[in-house]
């Protein structure tokens, strides 16, 4: 609209900038500088930001006039009406775990985190079809539907929502009394904000997270951050879980006889069993079956334990050399694994690098739903970089190649191993090639100091993951 002139901020007194760091690692910032210009100069600016990297310090400096530095002191305490608990899951047993939790917990109404507004209209999906009503929450839905999704959760017509971080923000409904990670979130501030969620006005609320093998570090920075130890939750074992079904069967029986009228299916059944010559309890039998459809009404249980089990061992608790020789297999059976996919691999003719440039692989790609100005936003931030320093992006099935400028400073390359991009670390790694020139790109000793583009990176004085 501001580019087609059909909306003008020449009487505009006050601007909001909201979320300042993560318009920056969208992708956003140009956007959000260039409404800055076209802003009067006399209007008065507010800026909002979890963190302040260099980009974001620029911007304040540029833009507002004599500001006010405040802080706000990060919450990272929880409540004591939330009783936390753990329960050590891998992926594929996921949906399983929760559909154990939504059956055998008393709830009256739960909110589920994942991390991707995709993933909460896949696991809605999979919960209404193993029968659980529940409806997605994310930034996609218009704020109409928001709004009427968020009215059916207080007043009861809906009991479990599964949302995003972002479309979580603000929720404020006092009848959640179970807060589910199905998703472990990014970091320990993230984790108290979702808990948040229930236990409110003095009522107990429970929060539940879901651990993998490889995120236990993520499990402990939550205690020591939250100086509390967080439980493993037992659940329900499966003729625990077939008792209750059956309980629960026998008594919408019983209120179906008390208050429904049965008169037209009295006579229904009556008729069959005259024309068909077959018992009532048979004819019972398959109305039975047909209510439950192709779902088994029984869990199975399985003979032996779940593979993720042992990997919840404590890897301290092992030998050094038995941890390495582990590490070591974990590697090779990796490397095996991806052997002989072409789909995952790089084109085999690749562009030249442009000179003082360097080319790195990032551990994330299409499958993550990942887009080059997610990938641009994160580094920008983390590495203080502006954007015109960063070059070629290739974006494939589970890995991207990016091209940046030569003598990137070693903590920068560190950090930027950490970062989180649509749900998945970078794992920044130098894709090291010998040039036709005969030097070798990376971090190699024999680089000139400050050759190239170097000077170009600055380190942000706070960081963050993405």
């Amino acid at each position: 609209h501001m580019r087609r002139d059909t909306l003008k901020l020449d009487n505009l007194s006050t601007l909001v900038l909201d979320e300042a760091d993560e318009m920056l690692r969208m992708g956003f910032i140009d956007d959000v500088e260039w409404i800055l210009e076209q802003t009067p100069p006399e209007r008065q600016i507010a800026l909002f930001s979890a963190t302040i990297p260099q980009q974001i310090r620029r911007i304040a400096t540029r833009y507002l006039k004599d500001p006010e530095h405040i802080t706000i002191k990060v919450k990272t305490t929880t409540a004591d009406t939330i009783r936390q608990r753990f329960w050590p899951v891998s992926g594929m047993h996921k949906l399983d775990a929760l559909t154990r939790i939504l059956e055998a917990e008393p709830f009256e109404a739960m909110l589920i985190f994942v991390r991707t507004k995709t993933a909460t209209v896949e696991l809605s999906a999979k919960l209404e079809a193993r029968g659980y009503a529940s409806t997605p929450l994310n930034g996609d839905i218009k704020q109409n539907q928001r709004e009427r999704t968020i009215e059916h959760l207080k007043s009861g017509k809906l009991d479990v929502l599964v949302a995003t971080d972002v479309a979580a923000r603000g929720l404020d409904v006092e009848r959640i009394s179970h807060v589910v990670n199905y998703d472990i979130p990014h970091d320990t501030e993230g984790y108290v904000h979702r808990i948040g969620r229930t236990g409110r006005a003095g009522r107990q609320g429970d929060a539940i997270l879901f651990v993998a093998p490889r995120e236990k570090r993520m499990l402990h920075a939550i205690e020591r951050a939250t100086n509390q130890k967080i439980e493993i939750m037992e659940l329900p074992s499966t003729e625990l879980i077939n008792d209750q079904r059956i309980a629960k069967f026998k008594q919408r029986i019983t209120d179906t006889l008390a208050t429904e009228e049965l008169g037209l299916f009295y006579q229904m059944i009556e008729q069959y069993q005259h024309e068909h010559n077959v018992p009532a309890l048979e004819v019972a039998a398959a109305l039975a079956q047909l209510l439950q459809g192709g779902t088994p009404f029984m869990l199975q249980s399985k003979s032996k334990r779940h593979e993720d089990d042992e990997s919840w061992q404590d890897d301290d608790s092992k030998p050094r050399k038995e941890r390495r020789k582990e590490k070591g297999s974990e590697r090779e059976r990796e490397r095996d694994k991806g052997r002989g996919k072409g789909k995952q691999s790089a084109p085999k003719k690749e562009l030249p690098l442009e000179d003082g440039m360097e080319r790195f692989r990032l551990e994330v790609g299409h499958n993550h739903n990942v887009k080059p100005n997610n990938i641009v936003g994160a580094i920008a931030n983390e590495a203080g970089l502006d954007s015109q320093y960063i070059g070629r992006i290739n974006i494939y099935d589970d890995f991207s190649v990016i091209d940046l400028p030569e003598g990137m400073p070693k903590d920068v390359f560190n950090d930027l191993k950490k970062v989180w991009v649509a749900g998945q670390q970078l794992k920044i790694s130098s894709i090291r090639k010998e040039r036709k020139s005969g030097s070798s790109s990376g971090h190699s000793k024999e680089r000139k100091k400050g050759k190239g583009r170097a000077k170009s990176f600055s380190r942000p004085k706070t960081s963050r993951k993405m």
